[in-house]
């Protein structure tokens, strides 16, 4: 029985989140006595970088238990039809039981695609999956958010998963982290059949990231809101974060007001981050933003309103004006690293 899973790429890796997603897919193969399949799209304008086997960075998937792993092509560039109709024709091919993905902006709208493709329904934001009988799985998914767990349960012929990977721990395979080389996983090319209608919706260029750091696997996040006072008061934040090792992140309203552009926004509508340290600054904490950051390991505020909701959520609270407070804290961060 075997369980296709979607992985996106980070620079020369797999995404964090699919890296959650592998670990939660090997567990509904494992129910079931199956195995997992890595599935990477290939994109043919990068002239093989990332369009070809040696692309697959094998040595995470073996860490994590899979042996397998294919590249597709499907048009160039991100193209959500023609990756599901790729999926749609691997999963034949394989005769899989089931696809899954990460809960990312691609993984659910890809999932979304193949769902419409193939007739099945699609369990969103799951963070346990197992097989009880054949075409018969539970789960356990988030709801309102994340604020609630459901138990639920999913009849298909294909079950078709989003994974919630800020709340899916990345599990390595017993044995794994002692004996996992690249060489065992067996990597393979597919072309599947995709039509024009397929590529009539296509990314043609990705934004570059100021850091180069996943605002979604970042260790640290800086976060702005309304309080910073407008896109100037963005610089000092940048340079903190840089400081620390991070990338920032902002409110909806930071990018309802066009001070920073929408890929940066944490919550409900935007990315949810899971860093070790969420420094938000001039953030109120209305329920939308919390539920894009409740995963952080530990939140510090910064805010001069002491009644603001997200103080009640802070491990730690600075009650005083962020323009005083984060130049302060540069400045000390600078003097320690200079003095190290």
């Amino acid at each position: 029985m075997t369980v296709l899973c979607l992985v996106e790429r980070d620079g020369d890796g797999a995404a964090d989140a699919s890296l959650r997603a592998l670990s939660l897919a090997r567990e509904l193969a494992t129910s079931a006595g199956g195995d997992v399949a890595a599935v990477f799209f290939a994109d043919p304008r990068t002239s093989g970088d990332n369009g070809s086997p040696a692309s697959v960075p094998a040595r995470e998937l073996a860490a994590l238990g899979v042996a397998e792993a294919y590249v597709v092509t499907a048009g160039s560039g991100y193209a959500p039809a023609a990756w599901a109709r790729g999926l749609a024709e691997l999963a034949v091919t394989r005769a899989a039981a089931a696809v899954l993905a990460a809960a990312t902006d691609r993984g659910s709208e890809v999932l979304a695609h193949l769902g419409a493709i193939t007739g099945q329904p699609v369990a969103a934001g799951c963070t346990s999956a197992r097989w009880v009988a054949p075409g018969y799985c539970e789960l356990v998914r988030q709801r309102w958010a994340g604020s609630l767990l459901e138990d639920a349960a999913l009849e298909s012929t294909l079950a078709l998963v989003t994974v919630a990977a800020d709340a899916v721990p990345v599990q390595l395979a017993e044995g794994a982290a002692e004996g996992a080389a690249a060489a065992d996983v067996k990597v393979q090319e597919f072309q599947p059949e995709i039509a024009d209608a397929d590529l009539r919706v296509h990314a043609v260029e990705s934004a570059e990231r100021s850091t180069g750091i996943s605002l979604a696997t970042a260790r640290v996040v800086v976060g702005g809101g309304r309080g910073v006072g407008g896109p100037e008061g963005f610089e000092v934040l940048e340079e903190l974060a840089g400081l620390l090792g991070g990338t920032l992140g902002v409110s909806r309203v930071v990018t309802s007001q066009g001070w920073r552009p929408h890929r940066q926004q944490v919550g409900q509508t935007g990315t949810r981050i899971s860093p070790e340290l969420y420094l938000a600054c001039g953030i109120s904490g209305a329920i939308q933003h919390m539920a894009g950051c409740l995963s952080a390991k530990h939140i510090v505020a910064v805010n001069t309103d002491p009644d603001a909701p997200i103080i009640a959520h802070a491990d730690y609270a600075v009650i005083g004006d962020l323009s005083q407070v984060i130049p302060a804290l540069v400045a000390a961060i600078r003097e320690r690293a200079g003095a190290a």
